[in-house]
């Protein structure tokens, strides 16, 4: 698989941009929640290297780095975070879209990827999800359906341990090294329906460890 293209934003571009949302939340300017990113800036950059900015690309509540890699402008996205809707983040200009619910977004990036298959389009859908939702039956039948049917799409799957705040093995009562069914692949080593990668979760699951969270 060859490189589309240069992704011009830097890791530290990234973390810059998740600082201003840490100032602005102290400063009590979003009225909603929000869940932020960081130690997956070198993986995603490099992913985002093969996704081409005509493709459409689905995340979760956890989305700020894959709107920005994708093109979505900086200033559209603070405002959008600054509106209280940090956790569903939509704009079709882009072809992004996002879902808080877990597993949500998986069924929509499927069929979305059967229809540009329908209608022959040059373009792929790329969709990212955590560990939790890696591990619910909504990933196996869209995984499942999106071999058999050879769909343009590939499921990114960002390992930090954790189904929001409890160890996603424990949750399953797994814990084991062979915890995922699917064979785990390294980012460098690009499949065309299945990247996996972990990462060490920096901030809590949601707003930034400042204040008690129940």
């Amino acid at each position: 698989m060859d490189k589309k293209r240069d992704v011009t934003l830097t890791a530290d571009d990234l973390r810059a941009f998740e600082s201003d949302v840490i100032k602005k939340y102290e400063g009590a300017n979003i009225r909603g929640p929000v869940h932020l990113s960081h130690g997956n800036e070198e993986p995603l950059i490099e992913i985002f290297q093969y996704i081409d900015q005509n493709d459409w690309v689905f995340s979760t509540w956890r989305n700020h780095y894959h709107a920005l890699l994708h093109g979505v402008p900086q200033e559209w996205l603070m405002n959008e975070i600054l509106q209280g809707r940090s956790i569903n983040i939509s704009n079709g200009n882009y072809k992004f879209h996002t879902s808080a619910i877990v597993g949500g977004i998986l069924p929509i990036a499927t069929g979305v990827a059967l229809a540009l298959k329908i209608k022959s389009s040059p373009n792929k859908v790329w969709c990212f999800i955590g560990d939790m939702a890696y591990s619910i039956g909504t990933f196996h039948d869209s995984y499942k359906y999106s071999q058999s049917n050879d769909l343009p799409i590939t499921y990114v799957i960002e390992d930090n341990g954790l189904s929001t705040n409890t160890p996603t093995q424990k949750t399953w009562n797994n814990e084991t090294e062979n915890f995922y069914t699917y064979d785990a692949i390294n980012v460098t080593e690009l499949n065309k329906h299945l990247i996996y990668y972990k990462y060490e979760r920096h901030y809590p699951h949601v707003g930034i460890g400042k204040w008690i969270y129940f």
